[in-house]
């Protein structure tokens, strides 16, 4: 599969069947993570990977927050964490003068390395950002000076359909040269 294929084919997966994710796929998926960039080659991210039923199951009773309860979360064979480890020189000195939170970015950019390559092994996945940190940190027993900041579910999908073009603006509507065009 090509590159531009794989970005094609690319989904947020709500559903998955009964298989469960192999490990070296695991490990080719987290791999993908540890060769993303970082600023300040700071490598923060951590990764916490969840694949036994009742844990994906209790951060999905018990820290998902209301109104959106991502309950479908529970058909996932594999729930990774997306975490920070904050270093002092990239993520605070660097943080606090220029107002960008360079750790952000950064599990960011390693986390859809994890999708594209989960989607190269024939896995979907889906982000997930509705969620309570806390919950997420007791029980996964993240210590306090972790930030949790996103969880991605992978798995086999369940209903294969025929992929159809994803509605998207034009590259005209969002690509702007050389400076700022309202639109």
């Amino acid at each position: 599969m090509t590159f531009d294929e794989i970005l094609k084919i690319r989904r947020s997966v709500r559903s998955y069947d009964s298989r469960l994710v192999k490990e070296e796929d695991i490990r080719a998926i987290c791999e993908a993570a540890r060769l993303a960039p970082s600023a300040h080659n700071s490598q923060t991210w951590r990764f916490v990977a969840v694949t036994e039923r009742d844990r994906i199951e209790k951060i999905c009773d018990e820290a998902m927050l209301p109104i959106i309860r991502n309950s479908w979360m529970k058909t996932a064979p594999l729930l990774i964490v997306g975490c920070s480890k904050l270093d002092f020189v990239t993520n605070k000195v660097g943080s606090f003068i220029t107002g960008i939170e360079y750790y952000q970015i950064d599990l960011g950019i390693a986390m859809e390395h994890m999708v594209l390559k989960a989607t190269d092994l024939g896995l979907g996945t889906c982000w997930i950002g509705w969620f309570s940190e806390k919950k997420v940190k007791e029980i996964l027993e993240i210590p306090k000076s972790i930030k949790v900041l996103a969880l991605l579910t992978v798995g086999y999908p369940k209903n294969i359909t025929i992929i159809k073009e994803k509605k998207r603006k034009s590259l005209e509507e969002i690509l702007y040269r050389e400076k700022w065009r309202p639109g």
